[in-house]
């Protein structure tokens, strides 16, 4: 099974692919997608829209997992990164994908052991557990371990868009 792992964000969306075989990982592919402050909201958004689709026509996932964000104090910048993780789930389930919601702290147990990692902690795991991954940037290293977090929950996952 292969699996897309997104971590959402207007200015950097991290996405990682996995091969899941059995109690088996592999690393596949991973990046981030880049968007400027002085472009405008529906220019970041369509560039999210568009590399998230190259990639899922390129590496064809069979499922897709995105994490939850929070809410922060700041409501716009709430609203703006809600925009933002709504292309990237919509992205994926066009091409017919499920799309699982992992809030972080499960993704960080899932991948660390603690629900409260640092992202070099993540960063760290995420090289233990896909040592063919190479350098990562942050973002990238964090949709690998969202990938992971799926490939482990998989089982217990409904096939529709969906909340762990």
């Amino acid at each position: 099974m292969r699996v897309l792992g997104i971590d959402p964000g207007l200015e950097r969306t991290g996405w990682g692919i996995v091969d899941h075989q059995g109690s088996r990982l592999s690393f596949v592919a991973a990046g981030v997608i880049k968007s400027k402050s002085t472009e405008t909201m529906a220019v970041r958004l369509c560039r999210i829209d568009q590399e998230l689709t190259k990639i899922v026509a390129a590496y064809h996932p069979d499922t897709a997992a995105i994490e939850e964000t929070f809410v922060n104090t700041n409501s716009a910048s709430s609203l703006k990164l809600g925009q933002a993780r709504g292309v990237a789930i919509l992205s994926p389930a066009r091409f017919g994908l499920d799309v699982a919601e992992y809030a972080a702290n499960t993704v960080k147990k899932s991948v660390v052991g603690a629900g409260h990692a640092s992202k070099d902690q993540i960063g760290m795991m995420v090289k233990v557990l896909l040592p063919t991954s190479g350098e990562l940037e942050a973002d990238a290293a964090d949709a690998l371990a969202v990938a992971i977090c799926h490939a482990h929950h998989y089982k217990h996952f409904s096939g529709k868009v969906s909340k762990i």
